[in-house]
């Protein structure tokens, strides 16, 4: 079942796609010099700086990517909230240091995607926190692999 973090972590992977595709390949065409706001002279002095930068954003996708084709669920979520994490702190940065439309574009997106994420994994496991039946837990628990996996994360995370 796709889940509604998987979508927004989706659309967050392919947003960074479309950066690298902006930063290292359109950087000194008209669309990148006007997405940008950019003279046509800085832009071609800063064009190998702007590919490194791009270089990034395909790692940032490749890795939500890989987050979300990974065959364990568990795992994959961590995989997510790493790199969705990422591309907050990312986002957060460049839009303190370069314009605050980043903070819009990118880190927001991220942000939700992190939010989305972060309740699938907890959220459904955050009322037997709360519960006081211990024993029926701890059964649970030692039913399935995955879950025990599940538990172990949550103990890191509270």
């Amino acid at each position: 079942m796709i889940t509604l973090s998987q979508i927004a972590t989706g659309l967050v992977a392919a947003e960074h796609v479309y950066i690298l595709v902006l930063e290292m390949f359109l950087w000194t065409t008209p669309r990148g010099l006007r997405t940008f706001k950019l003279d046509k002279d800085f832009a071609e002095k800063s064009k190998a700086l702007a590919a490194n930068q791009g270089l990034y954003n395909g790692f940032l996708a490749a890795g939500l990517a890989w987050s979300l084709l990974h065959p364990v669920p568990v795992f994959a979520q961590e995989l997510r909230l790493f790199f969705l994490s990422n591309v907050v702190v990312a986002g957060a940065y460049g839009g303190a240091t370069a314009t605050r439309r980043i903070w819009t574009v990118q880190m927001m997106p991220g942000l939700v995607s992190f939010a989305l994420t972060y309740f699938f994994l907890v959220g459904a496991w955050a009322p037997l926190l709360l519960s006081r039946n211990f024993t029926l837990w701890s059964h649970e628990m030692n039913s399935h692999v995955e879950d025990r996996h599940v538990f172990d994360v949550l103990k890191i995370i509270l």
